[in-house]
């Protein structure tokens, strides 16, 4: 696999922009332009990923396009259309989005979430969305959510076979399918069964961890890998069984250091396994 993550010192170009993920020592980033880019640009980053040995991991949709504001779902829908584009064009393993929500925050959780009319929705909308762009050399993935399909390796397989289109990809997130004190404990458990469902169309992964309160009732915070408790030697070892240039994009941090920390507590637990990232 290739770790990697996001590029938060400033760069002038393609050429430094991966000379700052080789300091790092990331072999995977996420895509460092919008669909605004002119195909110049585009083209002058691809070449330079290829020539640097840097994955194009990911080209965020991040949007609803099941919104009950028209005109929301309607711009999301749009926008997930021109960075699918974008993906094809610079060469990212996916294009990713979650497939959206009821409520208003774009990515909150709703009474209507995980209803079969809300399934019905998704469906239509993410068929919309690779249908207008007919991608061939990427796909479009939908990163799994705790409130929101899909919400597990079973609702990916039905949603993946309700859609039924071959450019819809697996995006692998297991903390954000930890929504219980059950599935924490036993997240290791989680991972090898998402793996075995749904591996051959894991297309790219994220990586982060997730710890539990004290405080009633259940409490569960995201944090920095390796400060909480995703078994990360069953998810660096499943993924390994993969595409040996999937990416993991270690994600959420603000601070480049935060960034280094996490790398080398992923790397070292890597290197425990005898796992190349």
């Amino acid at each position: 696999m290739r770790l990697g993550g996001y590029v938060k010192a400033p760069f002038d170009g393609p050429e430094e922009w991966v000379r700052e993920a080789r300091r790092i020592g990331f072999r995977a980033v996420t895509c460092p332009v919008d669909f605004r880019a002119d195909d110049e640009t585009v083209r002058a980053y691809r070449e330079a990923a290829r020539q640097g040995d840097i994955v194009i991991a990911e080209a965020g949709a991040w949007g609803n396009p099941i919104s009950p504001d028209e005109a929301v779902r309607s711009d999301s829908i749009s926008f997930a259309q021109r960075q699918l584009e974008l993906a094809e064009r610079i060469g990212a393993k996916v294009c990713v989005n979650i497939t959206g929500s009821r409520s208003e925050q774009w990515d909150g959780p709703h009474e209507e979430n995980l209803t079969d009319d809300t399934f019905a929705l998704i469906v239509d909308s993410v068929r919309e969305i690779i249908d207008a762009v007919k991608p061939v050399n990427t796909f479009y993935a939908l990163e799994t959510m705790p409130w929101a399909f899909p919400d597990s390796a079973d609702s990916y397989l039905a949603l993946l076979k309700a859609i039924d289109r071959p450019q819809l990809a697996v995006h692998f997130d297991p903390v954000n399918m930890i929504s219980s004190p059950r599935t924490l404990y036993g997240n290791g458990e989680m991972i090898r069964d998402f793996v075995k469902k749904l591996g051959p169309r894991i297309r790219n992964a994220h990586a982060k961890d997730i710890a539990i309160g004290s405080k009633l009732t259940v409490h569960l915070s995201e944090t920095m890998p390796g400060t909480g408790l995703l078994d990360y030697r069953v998810f660096l070892t499943e993924l390994n069984r993969l595409d040996p240039d999937i990416p993991l994009i270690i994600e959420h941090l603000i601070e480049e250091a935060e960034y280094v920390e996490a790398y080398a507590h992923i790397r070292g637990v890597a290197e425990e396994l005898n796992i190349t990232v």
